[in-house]
């Protein structure tokens, strides 16, 4: 049998085995599809959504590479000496065009789009609830096509006009696409997140679930990251005015990252994918490759960890330790701090409050207005840090401190690569206390071809029309 592109394969049955991961041997076409597969109803269409939520739980995805990579490129995390041989090439930026992650998360989240094309397309009747479905399922469209064109193509903010990744929009058998610009993705994940946030209401079971502010709330971070300060600007705003979220006090920060489950007060979260017993990665998860009585495997910096004063609550989310099995002290991540429960993982956040805060705060700071951006700076850091008699910077100053808010208050969440990439700046690690083995770069220029991930060499064997990055 011929391998396929998984651009092109359908999402309703996929076959694989052990021995070739990841490679899809066989399609049925949509018009062959049997009918318990299709979607001929709103309750076929709540199932196949609840089916692509799911998806994002994969270990190539939210579930633990995304958020890992994130934090794991940059400087806020490495990898301990005695490790289990994970995630390795992303800390040593020795990946190529066979990299196993870049053809998994590559995998997962076309399939995921396969998917949501098929809930977004299947034609049911516009009511209430099939217009809120094809919503979601838009806003979780715009989500998989922000984290691949942030990680296989360079960043909007220095090359729009480059080549992104393929927009898939609906199932052909016969499509072999090429990469679409840079621009031309982002353009259709706003056009995705406009159209959703019109189909849906504010309203959900809890923050597991999309809704019209899940969907601005994206959007302000998608034109943030495009340097649209002007309309992250409008689109955050909209969020803080009418979405109804709130912070986290200093009191219940640490209550806040226990909890395993779930919000329905829009305390903090705005958006996450859920886990628990049933439904979930296991072991494969991001809590238990922090987790000392897990993988334990990754670790927060020195340097980052002395960003945090001794008052500040979000240092008491990074402890002190020893590295399990070995005696290299390590600064051990407890964000997550129910790698063990079997019962209730936890779940994986994608969009918070404080981050829509400080988008709005780096968003009127390059809008000639210090003083909206201090206040919304100031909300952030002083709520986490009670003693912190708040900033004071104008300027470029202001927009360093930002930054560096935004590594503080989002570390181990996954933003401080992408943030790095959208500024055109470097990664600079800060070897302190061994944190780096001598053998780990400890500098990426901006000008490096590692800044990117490959295109799966297996995707272009199968689809000679997708164009390959540069140095691979």
């Amino acid at each position: 049998m011929k391998i396929k592109s998984i651009i092109i394969v359908t999402a309703g049955v996929l076959f694989t085995c052990s021995s070739c991961k990841k490679t899809f041997l066989d399609q049925i076409p949509y018009d062959q599809i049997s009918s318990d597969l299709a979607i001929n109803s709103e309750s076929d269409m709540q199932t196949a959504l609840n089916g692509a939520y799911a998806s994002l739980r994969d270990a190539d995805l939210v579930a633990r590479t995304l958020p890992l990579v994130g934090d794991l490129m940059a400087d806020n995390v490495s990898i301990a000496a005695i490790n289990s041989n994970r995630y390795l090439a992303e800390l040593n930026y020795s990946y190529t065009n066979t990299f196993a992650n870049a053809l998994n998360t590559w995998t997962d989240a076309y399939t995921a789009i396969l998917s949501l094309n098929n809930i977004i397309n299947a034609g049911i009747p516009s009511t209430a609830n099939s217009s809120q479905m094809k919503g979601e399922a838009l806003t979780l469209r715009a989500l998989m096509y922000f984290y691949l064109v942030r990680l296989y193509a360079k960043p909007f903010t220095t090359n729009p006009t480059g080549e992104g990744v393929p927009v898939v929009l609906s199932y052909d058998p016969s499509l072999k696409p090429s990469r679409n610009t840079t621009t031309e993705v982002y353009t259709q994940i706003e056009n995705d997140l406009n159209d959703a946030f019109t189909m849906m209401t504010n309203s959900s079971k809890n923050s597991s679930y999309a809704t019209k502010y899940v969907a601005k709330a994206l959007l302000a971070k998608v034109l943030l990251t495009k340097g649209d300060y002007a309309g992250a600007k409008t689109a955050a705003l909209d969020v803080v005015n009418n979405g109804g979220y709130t912070l986290s006090t200093a009191g219940n920060f640490a209550s806040y990252w226990s909890n395993p489950v779930p919000v329905s007060s829009k305390l903090e979260t705005i958006f996450e994918i859920s886990t628990d017993a049933v439904s979930g990665v296991g072991i494969n998860n991001l809590a238990y490759f922090y987790d000392q009585s897990g993988y334990g495997d990754a670790f927060c910096t020195d340097d980052l960890y002395n960003q945090y004063s001794a008052t500040d609550v979000r240092r008491n989310l990074i402890v002190p330790g020893i590295r399990a099995g070995s005696s290299q002290p390590i600064k051990i991540v407890m964000k997550y701090s129910n790698a063990g429960d079997p019962n209730e993982r936890d779940d994986f956040k994608i969009l918070r409050y404080a981050d829509i805060l400080l988008i709005l705060a780096e968003a009127y700071a390059n809008t000639s207005d210090d003083v909206n951006a201090l206040i919304r700076l100031n909300q952030v850091a002083q709520q986490r840090d009670p003693s912190f008699g708040g900033y004071v910077s104008t300027g470029a100053t202001l927009k360093n401190d930002i930054i560096k808010e935004r590594r503080k208050e989002l570390a181990f969440e996954g933003d401080r690569y992408f943030d790095l990439a959208r500024l055109n700046q470097n990664v600079v690690r800060v070897n302190l206390n061994n944190n780096y083995s001598s053998n780990t770069p400890l500098t990426l220029t901006t000008a490096d071809d590692k800044r990117i991930w490959p295109i799966p060499q297996s995707e272009r064997d199968a689809n000679p029309n997708i164009s390959q990055n540069p140095g691979y």
